[in-house]
């Protein structure tokens, strides 16, 4: 089993910046989210936390972390892809100077959904026995939901809110998504 976390909300997630591999830290809404997430998990039973050597990924993991103390292992197959000029921009300048998303300078979306989900392959091999919390981003998350539900849900159909939490198992017959985009943990959506 792997359960996957969107990392907390940054100022660029609140501003509808599009970050990619820019390195945004959390906002203060987003570790709250974090913290939210830790004390949801207090109970849960995790070996080990994989995380991308982007900071917003980087200090979720941490502090859903501090109440089990597990290994930390950073991985590069599960950065954000890149979005080369178009990073750093707000939605409208976004849409008016690239209506197609053809951003100048990003990473092909073939090399992006093969990375990660080669990181998928080696994470599963390498830690068969282990409860994974693997803590991404949007575009990673909805690449390994799509991939693996055969485009059912995941990118271009599902819009993961910062701090959801998604779990995937390698079963027999393949990978299966049990649930995605679960939010219930989360004050912002539960009060009344």
């Amino acid at each position: 089993m792997i359960c996957l976390v969107r990392h907390g909300e940054t100022d660029w997630n609140l501003q509808g910046r599009l970050q990619g591999e820019t390195n945004i830290p959390l906002n203060e809404t987003g570790i709250q989210q974090a913290k939210e997430c830790r004390d949801y998990f207090k109970d849960m039973h995790m070996d080990r936390i994989i995380t991308t050597p982007l900071v917003r990924a980087q200090k979720t993991a941490e502090i859903i972390n501090e109440n089990w103390q597990k290994p930390i292992e950073i991985m590069d197959a599960f950065k954000e892809r890149s979005f080369g000029e178009a990073e750093g921009m707000p939605m409208e300048e976004r849409n008016k100077r690239y209506p197609h998303r053809n951003y100048p300078g990003q990473e092909p979306f073939d090399a992006f959904r093969e990375r990660v989900m080669q990181g998928v392959e080696e994470v599963s091999k390498k830690y068969f026995e282990e409860e994974l919390l693997l803590v991404a981003h949007g575009g990673v998350i909805n690449v390994i939901l799509s991939t693996i539900s055969n485009g059912e849900i995941g990118t271009g159909k599902t819009k993961l809110i910062n701090a959801c939490i998604s779990n995937i198992e390698l079963l027999k017959e393949g990978w299966k998504v049990h649930n995605y985009n679960q939010i219930d943990h989360l004050s912002k959506y539960t009060r009344k």
